[in-house]
């Protein structure tokens, strides 16, 4: 989506030396009972009233606003503490949530939602016109929302985020408190799950005129309608969700209180939740450590499950070397990704080679694009690339590697800058940043291969292609655009038959893979670990947890 950095932490972010205790929740392990006398296999399950659930995540999330947010930390909370029209299934399918139901007009264009009884954490109703105003809002050109292209299927969407058009023409009416009717450009086989998305969270019009500033803290002032409200926000230290007295469906959430640390190294991560001071590691919260999946293995209790996400080296198309087209075909065959996943990742991760998931519906085969660790066509590549820039010797090309602060990503660099300098006798260097440094270098096009992880926003091909629809699109971050990839995909969310959609997506994605704007390396697995009284956690292909039927029952 436009200026979208729906960004993985999976393997995110640097060590630092952390004292367990300085995430404020937990307490010593030594007094957590090991053995209540009950048999084995025997549990109790805690009150609605007593349930508390501690995790971790890798760094402050950079925003709680729905429609300001673009990273998986923020989303994370965000899921829990807004409900969206519909959120999504175990198998990421879309189901009721906000609306109680709805109804899709016979050309596919117009969907009627009902709204059922639900209040804000404050006390107000919640409308059909809250999400009319949020939609509108993430939609104002002036409020600079990088997720505004995710709402432009909607008629007059577009338009009006442009500044061509104007929020009384935007297709979503409040036609009653109980009553939305959205009305699409053209049908959009993905809309259910689009509504289930952060940004389309509705806003309560009050709270946000009231303080523009709302969202920066915990308080009064931050109301929602999930089933959690945001309590405390001690920033670069913890978060503490508590249940929603007001929610709808409150008697079915157990969990009292949910607090999640901030806690940048993977390392005291692990070491956290083999001390029982944290119940659950894994996406979208803080991802286990490359240190720890072998001990993790050997004990049975990681779990892996395959998810739509794809990491990637982004290519700067506007760079000397990087800007050829045969440099980054030779760099992208010049990965041994199954040596990368048996020697580093470790997790199962499925080599990558095609930009869509082969968790996508319609994706699951190997499209033949290239074969894994090919050095004789990256030599040749890379011959062909020299003669047009006029370089005689691989020596003279330097690639510089940039990913932000990870023990995980500086692995995976050093084990790519490896191959590529005995493969191709190029000179490589690593950049390491912290995270909002790196994503400006991305955003400046200040690099050359860059690291990225991308999770779907919905289970669909077009939220991995839509990406690099033009050099304007704010989470392309390459440079690098096709008018014939542009007009597949506009072509593509016109069709409405099922197959002939699927073949055209396909097609731009051959367009993407000869030219190579980056170079997908492995396609994500979720690994995790919980704590054996922890139960209903888990993530779906999409990387989502609701908290609402987490349940920790008592040792």
């Amino acid at each position: 989506m436009n200026k979208n950095k729906k960004f993985l932490l999976l393997t995110v972010l640097a060590v630092f030396s952390l004292v367990l205790a300085a995430c404020g929740f937990g307490g010593d392990s030594s007094e957590k009972s090991k053995d209540d006398g009950k048999d084995a296999g025997s549990s109790e399950t805690t009150s609605s009233g007593g349930g508390e659930l501690n995790l971790v995540v890798g760094s402050e999330p950079p925003s709680l606003h729905p429609g300001l947010a673009t990273d998986t930390t923020s989303s994370a909370i965000l899921t829990n503490v807004f409900e969206n029209l519909t959120t999504l299934d175990e198998n990421a399918k879309p189901v009721a949530a906000a609306a109680s139901d709805w109804k899709i007009s016979d050309d596919q264009k117009t969907y009627t939602f009902t709204l059922r009884d639900n209040k804000w954490s404050n006390g107000d109703p919640v409308t059909a016109s809250d999400f009319e105003y949020a939609w509108k809002w993430a939609l104002n050109p002036d409020n600079l929302s990088e997720y505004a292209s995710i709402f432009y299927s909607i008629k007059g969407a577009a338009a009006y985020n442009s500044g061509e058009g104007s929020a009384d023409d935007v297709g979503v009416k409040a036609e009653d408190e109980k009553t939305l009717v959205v009305t699409l450009e053209n049908p959009t086989p993905y809309f259910l799950e689009l509504t289930a998305f952060k940004t389309y969270a509705p806003l309560n019009q009050k709270a946000v005129e009231g303080n523009e500033n709302w969202y920066a803290d915990a308080g009064d002032d931050y109301v929602t309608n999930g089933p959690f409200t945001l309590n405390e926000w001690r920033h670069n230290d913890t978060i503490v969700l508590k249940k929603n007295p007001e929610y709808w469906d409150a008697d079915k959430v157990s969990l009292e209180t949910v607090n999640i640390g901030m806690v940048e190294s993977e390392t005291t991560a692990a070491t956290m939740f083999k001390a029982g001071e944290i119940d659950y590691l894994g996406a979208p919260y803080q991802s286990i450590g490359l240190d720890v999946i072998d001990g993790f293995k050997a004990d049975g209790s990681l779990k892996i499950a395959d998810q739509a996400s794809v990491y990637v080296y982004k290519l700067n198309t506007k760079d000397k070397f990087t800007g050829n087209a045969n440099i980054r075909k030779a760099l992208t065959l010049a990965m041994n990704r199954q040596g990368l996943i048996d020697n580093i990742t470790k997790g199962e991760q499925k080599p990558a080679l095609g930009m869509v998931p082969i968790a996508v519906s319609g994706f699951e085969e190997d499209r033949g694009y290239y074969k894994d660790n090919d050095i004789e066509g990256a030599k040749a590549a890379l011959e062909a690339g020299m003669q047009e820039l006029g370089i005689k010797d691989p020596s003279e090309i330097t690639v510089n590697i940039s990913f932000n602060t990870s023990e995980g990503h500086a692995a995976i660099a050093q084990f790519i800058q490896e191959g590529w300098t005995k493969n191709l006798g190029i000179k490589v260097g690593l950049d390491n940043s912290e995270w909002q440094v790196y994503l400006e270098k991305l955003n400046q096009l200040d690099y050359q291969a860059g690291r990225l992880g991308w999770t779907g926003d919905y289970n669909d091909a077009y939220t991995f292609l839509e990406i690099y629809d033009t050099a304007a699109n704010g989470n392309n971050d390459t440079g690098w655009e096709n008018p014939e990839y542009k007009k597949l995909l506009d072509q593509s969310n016109l069709e409405t038959d099922p197959a002939k959609r699927l073949d055209l997506l396909k097609q731009a994605e051959a367009i993407i893979m000869n030219e190579l704007p980056a170079a997908p390396i492995y396609y994500y697995t979720n690994l995790s670990v919980v704590q054996d009284n922890v139960k209903n956690i888990q993530a779906d292909v999409l990387g989502n947890i609701p908290l609402k039927e987490v349940v920790v029952e008592k040792k």
